[in-house]
């Protein structure tokens, strides 16, 4: 009896957030609603379990490189003179695992101090720096996959934007937190803080600045490390998420450690390594929401309970070629900044995954090039009187045909190939020579 009443009310929650246009409500209800999708939606994502698959992956990464990356981190630092100040702030970020943080940060900075140029010659230094590397390729891969972009960036592109992350990054970082302890440690603030009110507003603010330091860090994560365009309302709307549950996180697994005598009479030496490993699993998953957050915020057109993976049917192919096309010559032609594959897909009302790989097929067929400067984008590849339609229908239909299959392999019946040569030749003839220019009717 208790398992209709409980569908019932499930599929009422259901009707409430899907069953209803968002268009006819008023804006207040329409954030609401949007926010409650959201939420449904990233829900979802956990329990199907490939976040927290990636997550696992990347503690093993940081496993591997967390070292050589405070390593090279601490040699940037030295130069400022800061290298000092790795100990606490690494502390810092380990205050949920108790008093296990202080044994944790010792062992991780002897390792660091214990790595010496001079001992592990060229070699040895060139594999620290790219083990580093791995680990920021590993998380760009992760929010490429959230934000359903199949083009990673150059092998030159990836090198010079993750060293600048792994060198500038950290002199940011205690930049930061040494400019908040000089505007804490001053005179002027000192004597606000003899007042009891502004004292216990500062001390307030004070505490506050950590979190403000998470929040911030993940939107610039948010921001730079996916390879598109995101805007800066939805990194912080995924960034704030993320940093409140990653407080509230703290807070709790500082409670789970505080009651886990049995896992040290369990695993003894082990202890130690394991809650470290479930607590980064724990901060990378958070990690994730917050960017399954922001995208869903930015891409409304992904609020669906459908798959994720979408699978057009050829003529739907057809039209979305023959539309981009059309789209991306016209805005040339009128001297119009060119289109970005988001653009694109918000423009047509479709997910962006679904055009990305008609995109790749036009550009591999010579009709679309990639345009860098000055605006990125798409530019027609040829000039517009010589883009033929039968040549973009053609490029469409031979997508996933490769030399391992193809129409040559398929068992030969000539009364089929007959039909189907039929079929290619009416295309062709109602088509003619019609071009892109001709079809958007340009002088």
């Amino acid at each position: 009896m208790n398992l209709p009443e409980n569908k019932t009310v499930r599929n009422r929650v259901r009707d409430a957030i899907w069953g209803v246009r968002l268009s006819e409500l008023p804006r207040w209800k329409q954030k609401l609603i949007g926010a409650a999708r959201i939420v449904h939606l990233v829900i979802r994502d956990l329990l199907d379990e490939e976040l927290t698959l990636r997550s696992m992956s990347l503690v093993y990464t940081t496993l591997l490189s967390l070292v050589p990356l405070l390593a090279v981190s601490f040699s940037v630092l030295k130069g400022f003179g800061v290298h000092n100040q790795i100990e606490p702030v690494l502390q810092n970020l380990l205050l949920p695992l108790g008093e296990k943080s202080g044994e944790i940060t010792t062992q991780i900075i002897t390792f660091v101090e214990n790595t010496k140029a001079g001992v592990l010659g060229t070699v040895g230094l060139l594999f620290l720096i790219l083990t580093a590397v791995s680990l920021v390729q590993k998380i760009e891969r992760a929010f490429n996959h959230t934000w359903r972009v199949t083009q990673h960036r150059s092998l030159g592109n990836r090198f010079s934007n993750y060293l600048s992350i792994i060198l500038i990054g950290p002199v940011l970082v205690f930049t930061a937190i040494g400019i908040t302890a000089t505007i804490a440690n001053h005179s002027l603030v000192q004597e606000l803080m003899a007042y009891p009110v502004l004292g216990h507003l500062i001390h307030a603010g004070g505490r506050l600045i950590p979190y403000l330091l998470v929040i911030i860090a993940f939107a610039l994560i948010y921001t730079f490390v996916p390879n598109t365009k995101v805007k800066i309302k939805s990194a912080m709307v995924g960034a704030l998420v993320a940093g409140a549950l990653w407080e509230s996180a703290g807070w709790g697994f500082t409670t789970f450690v505080v009651s886990s005598g049995q896992y040290t009479a369990i695993y003894s030496a082990l202890a130690s390594l394991i809650i470290f490993m479930i607590w980064m699993q724990l901060s990378w998953l958070i990690l994730l929401v917050g960017g399954r957050i922001a995208f869903y915020h930015q891409h409304p057109e992904h609020h669906s309970l459908q798959p994720h993976k979408f699978h057009l049917s050829n003529r739907m192919k057809e039209k979305l070629a023959l539309l981009m096309m059309a789209l991306i010559a016209k805005n040339i032609y009128e001297k119009q900044p060119p289109w970005r594959a988001e653009t694109l897909a918000q423009h047509l009302q479709v997910p962006v995954d679904i055009i990305t790989p008609l995109l790749k097929c036009l550009v591999d067929a010579g009709l679309l090039a990639h345009a860098d400067e000055p605006t990125p984008g798409f530019l027609p590849a040829q000039a517009l009187e010589e883009l033929h339609l039968k040549d973009i229908i053609s490029a469409v239909r031979l997508i996933n045909e490769n030399s391992y299959l193809n129409l040559q392999q398929l068992s030969q019946d000539e009364r089929v190939d007959g039909v189907f040569e039929n079929l290619e030749q009416a295309m062709q003839e109602s088509l003619h020579e019609q071009t892109i220019k001709q079809l958007l009717a340009l002088d």
